[in-house]
């Protein structure tokens, strides 16, 4: 069964250009450590709920946009490998190049209930 990983992520909207490159990057790395697809979605129509929202979970600021994303991967072992290797990719260290605050990133790790593909 297919396993998923999850994000939420403050993006200051004038570093869009910035995030997808750097986005694009990530993608290519998680690629090649075995994920089977990667999908970055920027917030379109994400309204202000009574409870809760998209917004609030990650503290967004005044001139931010919540990006959406997910990562596929053949499943959770694959998933845990593949992060492995992630990790230790030179790619992946962005540095000062970061075009978002990760201390306010939402993620996490989801087994595959329904898809309807």
């Amino acid at each position: 069964m297919s396993y998923v990983d999850g994000f939420l992520v403050p993006v200051p909207s004038g570093r869009k250009d910035e995030y997808l490159a750097a986005a694009a990057k990530a993608a290519a790395v998680f690629r090649e450590c075995g994920a089977t697809r990667v999908v970055e979605c920027w917030g379109d129509d994400v309204p202000v709920g009574k409870t809760t929202d998209f917004l609030r979970s990650v503290k967004a600021e005044e001139g931010e946009t919540v990006v959406f994303s997910w990562i596929e991967w053949p499943s959770k072992e694959a998933r845990d490998a593949g992060n492995e290797k992630v990790m230790q990719d030179p790619r992946m260290n962005f540095g000062d190049l970061m075009p978002f605050d990760g201390k306010r990133m939402v993620y996490g790790g989801f087994a595959v209930l329904l898809d309807r593909s």
